[in-house]
């Protein structure tokens, strides 16, 4: 079924300059189903005006503040007004963003981490229960086709029970001082204003563990965690290396790093089982490779049409003609755009458009990298499992 309309929504952050907010419009404008309408896109009224003026908006739905933003969408009639916010903001400002507009009936894609404080992350659980809310977090490398089909690997025996996880996110990128010379991106990343108590695991650590979690599907309970601030001057961590023990028995290792001097952005997986092992590689994420004790190594190709039915659902072209980094977010806004739609129109839910991250996924994220933090200090192990908050 269909709301006989595209599914409208608003920005906060992603004004001029951003790197992620424009990550964010291009995926979700990928499937032609959601229409940016409205936007509140700097703290500066004038540079959040000029980023309505370069997306050609109607120039009376670019606000000079997300609060006013939320207040004069609200007034408009169901027709009219958005259907959602996309907050692609420093971390700092997430959990205000969507609270307000939570609490205003609206819709929620939020980026990652969610919240800067484990208290505010439980707060948004309970206001998206309380509002019936959407909540979607763009943990987007979730988003892949193979890294779904790895999924059903896992759940469907493939593997056999799990014993380890290895999990990597390199970047060389902060390997020098570059927040000193004012670059944007590493300025907000590495103050622990903006970023809250971290910055490796918190910008790409968290990243990491929803990846290994989502394929796995195993729960966190101890850690061991050997932070490293590397670059003098800098405020956080800019290195992690994680011992991980997870309920059940299996065992992992998380690396995270911002310094490994040539890496971009290798984020990569295996998971060993008693009967196969898998790998997958973000800067090659269209194949998904799986090896056996007694046989030759098997490698899905994205695409084919011996895939699981969720990862056929999340591919857009054929096999042969890559699909990457802007498919995968837009395969989280589309499936929470779906959602929406799904809410507002009173129909039932597509089989597989509920499949993406959400404010509980958030929870256990800002959770994570709070017991990182905790066990890096402490230079220990530490209890890492969660409780949801009730």
């Amino acid at each position: 079924m269909s709301l006989g309309r595209r599914i409208r929504y608003g920005m906060v952050g992603g004004g001029p300059g951003a790197f992620i907010g424009a990550v964010h419009r291009k995926a979700a404008a990928l499937d032609g189903e959601i229409e940016l309408v409205a936007g509140a896109f700097s703290s500066d009224p004038d540079k959040s005006r000029q980023q309505g003026e370069e997306l050609l908006l109607d120039s009376s739905r670019v606000y000079s503040s997300y609060q006013e933003m939320a207040e004069q969408e609200s007034l408009l009639p169901d027709g009219e007004r958005i259907d959602f916010v996309s907050i692609v903001t420093p971390n700092h400002v997430h959990f205000h963003v969507a609270k307000v507009f939570i609490e205003a009936g609206f819709h929620v894609v939020c980026d990652k981490p969610m919240t800067n404080t484990v208290e505010d992350a439980e707060s948004l659980c309970k206001l998206v229960s309380k509002h019936g809310t959407v909540f979607a977090l763009t943990h987007n490398y979730t988003g892949y086709p193979m890294v779904k089909q790895a999924r059903e690997l896992v759940r469907n025996g493939e593997l056999g029970e799990i014993r380890k996880v290895v999990v990597e996110y390199p970047q060389g990128w902060l390997a020098t001082l570059l927040e000193a010379e004012g670059a944007k991106q590493a300025v907000w990343r590495t103050d622990p204003n903006q970023a809250g108590v971290s910055s490796c695991i918190g910008d790409i650590g968290s990243h990491a563990e929803n990846l290994a979690r989502y394929i796995t599907e195993l729960e966190i309970e101890e850690i061991c965690a050997d932070l490293t601030t590397f670059v003098s001057g800098r405020q956080l961590e800019d290195d992690g290396n994680l011992l991980v023990h997870y309920k059940g028995g299996a065992r992992g290792i998380l690396y995270a790093s911002q310094i490994s001097v040539g890496e971009e952005n290798d984020i990569n997986i295996r998971v060993y089982g008693t009967k196969a092992s898998l790998k997958w590689r973000q800067e090659n994420p269209n194949y998904l490779s799986v090896k056996y004790p007694d046989g030759p190594e098997q490698v899905y190709k994205r695409g084919n049409d011996y895939l699981s039915e969720i990862a056929i659902h999340n591919s857009r072209i054929p096999f042969g003609h890559p699909e990457a980094f802007i498919e995968a977010f837009a395969n989280i806004y589309v499936n929470a755009s779906r959602t929406i739609s799904a809410k507002i129109a009173g129909y039932d839910l597509g089989t597989f458009d509920s499949d993406f991250p959400t404010v509980q996924d958030g929870a256990i994220g800002v959770h994570f990298i709070h017991k990182a933090v905790e066990s890096g200090k402490a230079r220990a192990w530490i209890n890492a499992s969660y409780t949801p908050p009730q």
